[in-house]
């Protein structure tokens, strides 16, 4: 169990930490100068009759220091809120109080320390002063224990009070989540190099295991969690973590150390914010924020999905624009302050980490978003599979919960699947009656008419469903209906065979259909309706009305289209020529063609090349 300790400055967080535990949590000199908390202190107390030990943060509670108590708090269990007796509550002991709510804590319990300070009868007027701010919070049934570090009164009982906690905090998921720690210090050790510290949000670190910060990758040499040294630590745990192959420069504070399958850094994210009930106005679209999460701070700016603000109080969806990548997972806490960073507006938690740039207030994005909401993994990947009508990324839907398991390739559900299947289905029905003298487009073709927004993973995996069923057929790049482009007669293949060296000879001149007829002593209606089922089946080309060319010398002239547009980024009807030998009429009337079937696209007096057609590649012949 992590303890937060929060409060106003010189409430006596670090000299009550060291009267439970006997450490000092002070530890730069200019801590000790100034008697205050600086940066984040941590001491540990062994839970007796229990295996895990408590890890207490002493966070700082000077009001410029705020944002470093807002990276201890993100990994806290249970929140301990100080109030000095010979003080009272302090702007700084509302400001924390809100942070921990914001947080979602429900676990924590308050102090009010320096009782033998106080004048008779101070500690229970104290105590209703405490109990009224803390209605309305998520710490309003937290108990009240009055202490002295000094005389030792009340911290047994605060002792034994955080000993039955620790011993009733549920364990956070191991199992199904991927290891994310939230890094917070960096430095460098003789003989053992860098080493980073934080809390381990989720999953669990092995010695051993490769984990990635900012792109780099590195190897856990040695592991410390709870401050005794250790071989695997788990979720919960103040960790520190000795990591090969990486410059302590590589670790800056507020970076997450994770398992390379779940790293992501996103420059927007929605999220469900809720306001603080004490905000004077409501929080507007456009509205400059510091944004706090995990160990990192960066500067935001909020649009709100469910209207145009949030009442103070109240919660609305929202899309946090940062302004430095930030990594999010689905579920993290959150917390804002605004713009001059003087106090704390809001808090709320990470819905989905690839927030859209656009129509990210549309129906559809809301119910996705209410999906995101869902409270478990599996009720949320059905539900947005579902309401996902080009299909679900399983990676990427992994990699925003954090799971230790990666999940592969795209998922579409019933309903989706039935509409696109029928959808394309109507447009190879709708082709083939426009085109009948073509075996039908390629497959790239097929899914610009069809569903252009699909992820070609997905696509290519939806042909082979169709395939495998027998409900289209391909050849090569080339998609059709089984019953389209069936077999030829035996009158049909001998013109074909007695056509075919005449058709190879011509070469990209191409044939035309009544001097195939003439040549080969055939009537000109047969050699016409063989010539089209030949073109059906994809045997043959029809560059122009009655002229033919054979397959090998479409893929010979699609490959110099090919060089030609990767070369200078477009093939012109004067480079295609140059190219090939042929006449500028015959060259423009094979660029149209490439235009036609999908090689080629026309832009103005160019034929640009469409990177995703297969069409007479080696690959699809």
């Amino acid at each position: 169990m992590i303890v937060g300790t929060a409060g106003h400055i010189d409430h006596g967080k670090t000299t009550l930490v060291r009267a439970l535990t006997g450490v000092d949590t002070d530890r730069l000199p200019e801590e000790k100068a100034r008697g205050i908390s600086i940066e984040l202190g941590y001491a540990y107390l062994d839970v007796p009759g229990h295996a895990e030990r408590i890890g207490f943060i002493d966070v700082p509670g000077h009001e410029k220091l705020v944002h470093t108590m807002l990276a201890g708090a993100s990994g806290i269990d249970f929140a301990l809120l100080l109030v000095a007796a010979d003080d009272g509550v302090m702007p700084q002991t509302r400001e924390h109080l809100a942070v921990l709510s914001l947080l979602g804590l429900t676990r924590g319990a308050v102090a009010i320390t320096k009782i033998d300070r106080a004048e008779p009868g101070r500690v229970e007027a104290l105590r209703d002063e405490v109990r009224s701010l803390l209605a309305g919070t998520g710490l309003r049934d937290a108990p009240l224990v009055a202490v002295s570090a000094h005389t030792g009164e009340g911290v047994a009982a605060l002792r034994e009070l955080l000993f039955d906690a620790a011993r009733h905090t549920p364990p956070r998921a191991t199992q199904d989540l991927a290891p994310r720690l939230a890094v917070d210090r960096a430095f460098s050790l003789d003989g053992v190099g860098t080493v980073v510290t934080g809390t381990l949000h989720a999953g669990e670190i092995a010695v051993g295991d490769e984990l990635v910060i900012q792109d780099q990758r590195a190897r856990v040499r040695s592991l410390h969690a709870q401050n005794r040294a250790v071989e695997r630590a788990q979720a919960g745990q103040r960790c520190a973590v000795a990591l090969a192959g990486l410059a302590k420069e590589q670790a800056p504070r507020g970076q997450w150390l994770t398992a390379p399958a779940v790293a992501l850094a996103t420059d927007r994210f929605d999220a469900r914010l809720t306001l603080w009930p004490g905000e004077a106005r409501p929080l507007r679209s456009g509205t400059r924020v510091h944004l706090h999460l995990g160990a990192q701070s960066v500067t935001a700016s909020i649009a709100v999905l469910d209207g145009d603000a949030i009442d103070p109080g109240a919660s609305a969806r929202v899309q946090l624009v940062c302004h430095a990548p930030v990594g999010a997972w689905r579920g993290d806490r959150l917390v804002l302050r605004d713009a001059g960073a003087a106090r704390t507006l809001a808090g709320g938690v990470v819905l989905d980490p690839f927030a859209p740039t656009r129509y990210r207030r549309t129906p559809e994005r809301l119910a996705e978003l209410a999906a995101c909401e869902l409270p478990t993994v599996p009720e949320r990947r059905e539900r947005l599979l579902a309401l996902s009508a080009l299909g679900l990324d399983l990676a990427r839907f992994a990699q925003a919960e954090g799971l230790a398991e990666p999940l592969a390739g795209w998922a579409l559900g019933d309903e989706a699947r039935a509409a696109l299947t029928a959808k394309l289905l109507a447009a190879l029905a709708g082709f083939h009656a426009a085109s009948p003298d073509e075996l039908g487009p390629d497959a790239a073709r097929l899914r610009r008419l069809v569903a252009p927004r699909i992820a070609e993973p997905l696509w290519r995996q939806l042909l082979a469903e169709l395939r495998a069923a027998g409900r289209v057929a391909l050849r090569g790049a080339f998609v059709h209906l089984p019953e389209h482009g069936v077999q030829l007669s035996a009158a049909e293949q001998r013109i074909a065979q007695k056509a075919a060296p005449r058709l190879a000879a011509a070469g990209a001149e191409g044939a035309w259909a009544r001097d195939l007829a003439k040549d080969c002593a055939e009537p000109e209606p047969l050699m016409r309706a063989t010539l089209a089922r030949l073109a059906q089946q994809g045997e043959l080309h029809q560059v122009v009305k009655d002229l033919y060319c054979d397959t090998a010398t479409m893929a010979r002239l699609a490959a110099i289209a090919r060089a030609l547009g990767a070369e200078h980024g477009n093939v012109t009807a004067a480079a295609f020529r140059d190219a090939t030998g042929l006449g500028r009429k015959r060259a423009i009337q094979h660029l149209e063609h490439f235009d036609r079937v999908g090689l080629l696209r026309r832009v103005g007096d160019e034929h640009r090349l469409r990177t995703d057609s297969a069409l007479f590649s080696q690959a699809t012949n």
